[in-house]
């Protein structure tokens, strides 16, 4: 089946044609470009269909005379021609150039592009309508990415002109031929091209595509208002004749010359002023409607002088678009009157200038893409700059209607690339193929070793550019090179890719960590004959959330094997893994626990403080009794031994802080986490202070990421209250965002 999309270039059952080569030279520089495109392209494109049937020659045909009525040059109704004979070409790049200039090749290859895309986006966006389990915002995906590659493109007029001129004659074709498009060819002409139209002021296309895209979509309501329209066509039509007429020559009698004419109703936007308005169809004051047109702007306000004078102006409905343009730069006076029958009419007054802008928008300069600094064709090089200035103009308005003007410093910093599936991949300008890489997906990313742009090999830090379409070479498996992460090379541009880098490695270098702690521990159970002991249990026991965090301690030198030994080898007495510990005496004194920790009601068991919460006096405290380790002591607000005792509530144990602490010199290991600006000097000034409080530092580890620091220090104190005035000092360091006692 068919796609049913105008612009995809003809069928190609057979090998490429290979076609003759003829030098600029033999063309010489005449003014006959279109002649000798057209001649170049017949041979190729001579009894090739597009996807709707239509002949490739007749379409291209019908774009340049579409071209023409619009102002276009010769030369640019010529690239109509080559763009369609691009795909036909063994060498297109090379054969056009050689033949028109790189100025056509570069042309025909970008709309080539861009062609790819909307056909991808439009058989994405059907495959979304036809599988009712699809998200309903693909479709609209599909459209907000063919309006980001025409914005991308839209730096060449060229392009965006070929592209509004294939899509009307598409629906044109589609009429004649009493055929109805596929939905997506529609909606896309509706929500992207008419808009674009629009914006450029080529009011002409515009409502034609309008109109052609309602009547396939609502042929129903189109089919409805037509009829309406038709009803008293033949009465509406005198009259209107009769009012322009005696207009025309009033005017003209009282001194302000003119032309007076009749302007076509479009059936789309009476209906979108029917809806907008919440409005009948006899309530619509535009269906008799005129245009004024005169030689200056002083005598388009005589006008509507002696139009509001002779008339009935209806309250509400004047607009000034002279003293204030729209932002397409269109400008006219609106205004709408009533006869001595109580008959509306809509008149618009304007200059012969502004009609021309009206009708063509900024279409009528697209000369300066070929002017240059000497002119051309009579269009002077300051007016084909002012011509630019104005077409950009419309066109970055545009990005903001789509965009946001809040948006719009990030929308001029992004590029737009394709998949060889012709997908839009959206990246920060002067991103790379390995920036394309991670955004398609993380493992291509990891595995990219090469890239194709355009079919070209090239290096790996490359900056691409719009249109480009990027092919990644990857390896099996494999991960990404540290020279990525060196901002000297410019490997990256984009911040996702560059964190997925760095987290590669850092998960490289964890996995390390723990694979080496695991080791350790297994090598310890093994010598002691414990294999039975599982992981996870014995993570529990010395207070550690899962055996990975265990194993990762270990790993970091942080935690002793010891501990695991006294663990999984207690004393002869306790063997009776189901009896309660009978442990060593705790060296505190009776009654006083001289600086360590007193069980209530107990009078020699022993104590060790839970690595996971390091609580110090005078901070609340809970013991868990161990089965083979005596009683660990946790912060009463610590997650692990809440988890614990929700499933043996039975092993919680009163504990308390010795009462004659001041009289030890006991120091207690706790855990401060200080985030920070990464800096020259960070970690010797918190070490300073640390220092200056004589609190020994028994261990650190940092971590730094995207100009942030992450800083953990265990420190030695007697008492938790000392800690805290020591951590108000480190957070008025330079830099430090946030200290805390983890």
């Amino acid at each position: 089946m068919k796609s049913h999309i105008l612009e995809q270039s003809a069928s190609q059952a057979g090998a490429q044609r290979p076609v003759m080569v003829l030098t600029s030279g033999a063309f010489g520089e005449a003014a006959d470009a279109l002649a000798r495109a057209r001649a170049f392209a017949e041979p190729l494109l001579i009894g090739e269909v597009l996807d709707t049937g239509e002949p490739v020659m007749a379409h291209a045909d019908a774009v340049a005379l579409i071209l023409r009525g619009i102002g276009g040059s010769q030369a640019m109704q010529a690239a109509t021609y080559l763009v369609y004979a691009f795909n036909h070409l063994n060498k297109p790049m090379e054969v056009i150039t050689k033949s028109f200039g790189a100025n056509f090749a570069a042309l025909a290859m970008e709309t080539t592009k861009l062609v790819r895309v909307q056909r991808h986006a439009l058989e994405a966006r059907t495959a979304a309508q036809l599988d009712p389990a699809a998200d309903p915002q693909v479709a609209a995906a599909q459209v907000e990415n063919v309006r980001k590659m025409l914005l991308a493109f839209s730096r060449d007029m060229r392009v965006v002109m070929l592209r509004l001129a294939s899509r009307l004659q598409t629906l044109r074709y589609y009429a004649a031929q009493k055929e109805v498009p596929g939905k997506g060819v529609a909606l896309e002409a509706l929500q992207v091209f008419a808009p674009l139209a629009s914006r450029l002021g080529i009011w002409e296309i515009k409502w034609e595509l309008e109109d052609l895209a309602f009547r396939f979509l609502e042929p129903e309501t189109y089919r409805e208002v037509a009829k309406q329209l038709d009803q008293k066509r033949t009465e509406r039509e005198a009259s209107v004749e009769q009012l322009r007429a005696d207009l025309e020559r009033d005017l003209n009698q009282a001194g302000i010359e003119s032309q007076v004419s009749g302007r076509p109703k479009h059936i789309y936007s009476i209906v979108k002023k029917m809806r907008g308005k919440s409005l009948d169809f006899e309530q619509v004051h535009d269906l008799r409607a005129l245009r004024v047109l005169v030689s200056s702007v002083p005598a388009c306000y005589a006008a509507l002088s002696y139009v509001h004078s002779h008339f009935d102006p209806v309250h509400g409905e004047f607009d000034d678009y002279i003293a204030k343009p729209k932002v397409n730069g269109y400008q006219s006076l609106h205004t709408v009157v009533r006869d001595d029958q109580g008959r509306s009419a809509e008149i618009q007054i304007r200059t012969l200038a502004m009609h021309d802008h009206a009708e063509n928008g900024v279409a009528a300069h697209w000369a300066y893409k070929e002017a240059g600094s000497k002119g051309y064709t009579g269009v002077s090089a300051s007016g084909a700059y002012e011509a630019k200035i104005a077409v950009l103009r419309q066109l970055l308005a545009w990005e903001r209607d789509l965009s946001g003007a809040q948006n719009q410093a990030a929308f001029d910093d992004r590029i737009y690339v394709l998949t060889p599936e012709a997908s839009v991949v959206e990246l920060p300008r002067g991103a790379t193929a390995v920036d394309f890489a991670y955004s398609v997906h993380t493992d291509l990313g990891h595995r990219c070793r090469g890239a194709r742009v355009d079919g070209a090999m090239v290096s790996l830090n490359t900056p691409l550019q719009n249109g480009q379409t990027v092919e990644i070479n990857a390896a099996k498996e494999g991960g990404p090179s540290r020279d990525w992460l060196n901002p000297e090379l410019g490997y990256l541009a984009s911040h996702r890719a560059k964190a997925k880098v760095r987290a590669w490695f850092n998960a490289q270098a964890l996995s390390q960590t723990i694979a080496k702690g695991r080791e350790a521990v297994e090598k310890l159970l093994q010598r002691e004959g414990k294999t039975a002991w599982k992981f996870d249990d014995l993570a529990t026991e010395l207070g550690f959330s899962g055996a990975e965090a265990l194993f990762e301690d270990v790993g970091k030198d942080e935690f002793s094997l010891r501990r695991i030994e006294l663990l999984i080898n207690p004393p002869a007495q306790q063997a009776d893994p189901n009896a309660l510990p009978v442990l060593r005496k705790s060296r505190a004194t009776k009654g006083s626990g001289k600086g360590g920790v007193v069980v209530e009601g107990v009078h020699a068991l022993m104590t060790q403080l839970a690595k996971c919460c390091r609580p110090a006096p005078p901070d609340s405290i809970v013991g868990f009794v161990s089965r083979t380790n005596g009683v660990s002591v946790h912060r009463a607000d610590c997650s692990n031994v809440r988890e614990m005792l929700r499933r043996n509530a039975q092993r919680q144990i009163e504990v308390a802080w010795g009462i004659n602490r001041a009289l030890d010199a006991a120091v207690y290991p706790v855990d401060v986490m200080v985030q920070a600006n990464d800096r020259q000097g960070l970690l010797r000034d918190i070490s300073e202070v640390f220092t200056k409080e004589k609190m020994n530092v028994i261990g650190v580890q940092t971590h730094s990421d995207k100009g942030l620091a992450w800083m953990t220090f265990t420190v030695e104190v007697p008492e938790a209250d000392h800690l805290y005035r020591v951590l108000g000092q480190v957070s008025e360091l330079a830099g430090v965002r946030a200290v805390r006692r983890k």
